[in-house]
């Protein structure tokens, strides 16, 4: 019988228990994957205390959205696929069906071939991540040479996806980090400026980088603690992409400096991006050719075992030295 890490209610990560539970068939649409490793997602804890962009749908529930194996069986009406395919599972709103287990049953849309030459531990750390800063800095409000990005968090990995598109595209990227120590990691991934919140304004600091222009685009997951100190230093007609609430509490908007800089706040969750079918293939494809040239890379930390995942949430949670994501091997 398949291993499976559910939560009997909204515990956070310390209820989470494995057991054994029986094997399950996919539906119509449906592939199910034997699942060789997945990653664990700062997302993944707030969604245990029911403080993510979407709830559980039922109790006791499965957590996880990346995942990474091959295809052992298919469910009617899938084309496209074969049993013994490898492939990694994308961004989305997934209820209650999550990946953390041996076994895990996925809608054909929300998996991905993987690259050739990834390890499984390589693979389930590239789609959260690259899709999650693709769509904003690509497709809705795309830069390029003589744009300004800011990027907050850039330790995350989310952050340091950015980091990679955006120097990719020619952008000057200006990130941020609350230790001092990140410094050099962050400068050698590729951003022009880091800056060190706490130690400061932020504001005069961005506009000092950026020639008193400001920042085109914000990629922020911080919260309602740095928004307010980066706003002075918006550009005209800038656009906040707001991904999570690192610091746990939802912002109030500074509409002062963003009624002076004509900017835009959007709540953005890559879901809603990965549903659409058009954009869900060109993410795929340019991931997929980024990690081909060498443009993208996985990013992994470390690994733990399977029965190691509340230890491997205790890691993700405590400050860290090493950067990357964090993930869990099954050991199929």
């Amino acid at each position: 019988m398949p291993r499976v890490w559910t939560i009997p209610a909204y515990t956070g990560y310390p209820g989470l228990i494995l057991s054994d539970e029986p094997e399950e068939l996919p539906g119509p649409g449906e592939v199910r994957l034997r699942v060789q490793a997945f990653a664990l997602n700062w997302g993944d804890m707030d969604l245990m205390r029911d403080n993510y962009s979407f709830s559980f749908r039922r109790f006791p529930t499965r957590v996880g959205i990346e995942a990474a194996g091959v295809i052992d069986a298919l469910g009617d009406e899938v084309t496209g696929w074969q049993v013994g395919d490898p492939v990694g599972t994308l961004p989305h709103f997934y209820w209650h069906r999550g990946v953390s287990g041996d076994q895990a049953i996925v809608d054909s849309r929300y998996i991905a071939r993987t690259p050739p030459g990834l390890a499984a531990t390589e693979a389930t750390s590239i789609w959260m991540q690259y899709l999650t800063a693709y769509y904003p800095l690509c497709e809705i409000t795309p830069v390029g040479k003589g744009s300004a990005v800011l990027i907050t968090a850039g330790t995350s990995t989310a952050g340091a996806a950015a980091i990679a598109i955006a120097r990719a595209r020619n952008a000057t990227v200006i990130t941020t980090t609350r230790n001092p120590a990140n410094a050099d990691w962050l400068h050698a991934i590729g951003a022009d400026h880091v800056l060190v919140t706490g130690h400061g304004p932020v504001a005069p600091q961005i506009l000092s980088a950026t020639i008193g222009r400001g920042v085109d685009l914000a990629f922020d997951p911080v919260g309602a603690g740095l928004i307010g100190d980066y706003a002075a230093a918006l550009a005209k007609g800038a656009r906040i992409y707001f991904y999570g609430t690192l610091d746990t509490q939802a912002p109030a908007l500074p509409l002062m400096q963003m009624f002076q800089a004509n900017a835009t706040f959007q709540p953005y969750s890559v879901f809603n991006y990965v549903e659409d079918d058009d954009a869900r293939a060109r993410g795929i494809d340019f991931v997929t050719k980024g990690i081909a040239d060498g443009t993208l890379a996985p990013r992994v930390d470390r690994v733990f075992p399977m029965q190691g995942y509340r230890e491997a949430f205790d890691y993700l949670a405590a400050p860290r030295h090493a950067h990357g994501k964090v993930v869990i091997e099954t050991g199929l």
